[in-house]
């Protein structure tokens, strides 16, 4: 497991190079971005992030002040935006609580007891909450999502019924604990998905993974001819 994973995270950097994620001016926005990017595209998110600025807001303290409906309006573009612009709101009125409003004072603090009060935020999840630790706090931890599990299922890293904890249990035991290396891993996955590994129609003998895949697969087989033999 601890090759496999090593090797496509070579091969991926390799293709792909330094993806620089996440792109954000402050922790803050990063924040923001991770609770506008649920369930939408990040072109969507973009637009979200621009009005924001465009009016001033990328500040917990002005979220926290402005109308909810003004700030659903605001943030339209992301989707689902009165739900996201609750989940702001209460993003905000942590940050006051735990820090002051002050990012930078939360680095003191344990990940895991960190991720455990993210995670009370109403409307946090555990992807949002792993997204805000690594690319707004720096913390190694390996961020799961959709993107990633298609391409581990793929190549036979994981079950289908695969839990979230299962697949970021099997990143920790298997690579470097490293912020940086888990924020470009994720990233390169991501954009794997994306361009390569489509729900529908995959790119495989494109992907810069094909050559994995098709060794997989021929694995399959032969464990599967095996079995029928057997049977």
């Amino acid at each position: 497991m601890r090759s496999k994973l090593g090797r496509i995270y070579r091969l991926l950097e390799k293709h792909f190079g330094d993806l620089g994620w996440w792109p954000a001016d402050s922790p803050f926005e990063v924040m923001v971005g991770a609770v506008l990017t649920q369930n939408t595209a990040w072109a969507n998110v973009e637009k979200a992030v621009e009005n924001l600025k465009l009016r001033g807001l990328m500040d917990p303290g002005k979220i926290e002040k402005v109308d909810v409906l003004r700030l659903a309006g605001i943030i339209r573009p992301a989707g689902y935006y009165k739900a996201k612009s609750r989940s702001l709101k209460e993003i905000s009125r942590f940050l006051r609580r735990e820090c002051g409003g002050d990012i930078k004072k939360l680095k003191g603090q344990e990940t895991s007891e960190l991720r455990q009060k993210l995670l009370s935020v109403k409307g946090v999840g555990p992807e949002t909450a792993d997204s805000i630790l690594v690319y707004a706090l720096g913390r190694p931890v390996f961020v799961v999502d959709a993107y990633t599990k298609r391409i581990f299922l793929r190549h036979g890293l994981i079950p289908g019924e695969a839990s979230y904890d299962l697949v970021q249990s099997l990143v920790r035991d298997n690579f470097p604990e490293d912020a940086a290396k888990l924020n470009q891993f994720h990233a390169l996955l991501v954009e794997t998905a994306k361009r390569y590994c489509r729900k529908r129609d995959p790119l495989c003998g494109d992907c810069p993974l094909g050559n994995m895949r098709k060794r997989q697969k021929e694995v399959n087989d032969d464990i599967r001819a095996v079995r029928e033999k057997e049977g």
